[in-house]
């Protein structure tokens, strides 16, 4: 059975659209905090900051509302198939978006105490990391409003990227440290911002797996493709 085909019951493809609409509309939230956030810190701009802060709320509405029409549809449709896993991957995407979310307004607060101290170097390497991530994560989204399971692959193959490109921003902050024990503090942070922007990485692949999934019906295997050495840099 397709994913786009009709039911008997108009009323029940309504509703699993609305799950859809929902993940719509977080999605492009998540996608507009996260640019909105990069924008606050490559500009030192607080009040941007602190309207990415302010705007995580709607985002976790959003996936109040998907596991409200989750817990709906199991109970009243008991959905099979397909269906399950359509409503099923919805809750765990949702849940990927707001961690996301949250990553983000991290993100944002810590913008805000950086933008008390003087700018230091790594922060356009940060900025770039950022930006790789935002595209990672805008593709993710599309591939699962899309279903397209070749391009969830594709994505989920760029976390590799993400890795390489984190563990040499790591040894750069670190670097900058060491030789100047003065940026000690701010670099703790551009270090918290890296993890939290790495970690949106993380949750872009999740559903890009999910995607795949939902799609073929066919779990990935576990050993997702990891190029992260930080553990064995501070080792």
């Amino acid at each position: 059975m397709l994913l786009s085909e009709n039911h008997i019951v108009r009323s029940y493809d309504e509703e699993l659209r609305k799950l859809d609409q929902a993940l719509a509309r977080m999605a492009g939230l998540a996608e507009n905090q996260l640019a909105q956030a990069l924008k606050a810190m490559s500009e030192r701009d607080s009040d941007l900051a602190s309207k990415v802060i302010a705007d995580d709320v709607l985002v976790d509405e959003g996936e109040e509302f998907v596991g409200e029409q989750t817990v709906r549809l199991l109970a009243l449709r008991a959905p099979v198939a397909d269906d399950l896993r359509r409503v099923i991957s919805s809750v765990k995407v949702a849940a990927d978006i707001e961690r996301v979310a949250d990553h983000i307004a991290n993100t944002a607060k810590r913008t805000l105490i950086l933008n008390q101290a003087p700018a230091v170097g790594p922060t356009r390497s940060l900025v770039r990391l950022g930006l790789l991530v935002e595209g990672m994560l805008r593709e993710s989204l599309d591939a699962y409003l899309a279903r397209d399971a070749n391009r969830a692959l594709t994505i989920r193959d760029r976390d590799r990227e993400v890795d390489d490109l984190y563990s040499s921003l790591f040894r750069e902050i670190l670097t900058y440290m060491m030789e100047d024990s003065r940026t000690i503090t701010v670099c703790s942070h551009l270090m918290f911002i890296a993890k939290n922007i790495e970690r949106i990485g993380d949750h872009a692949t999740n559903i890009a797996e999910m995607t795949y999934y939902l799609v073929t019906g066919q779990r990935l295997g576990r050993d997702r493709p990891k190029n992260d050495t930080t553990t064995s840099d501070v080792g």
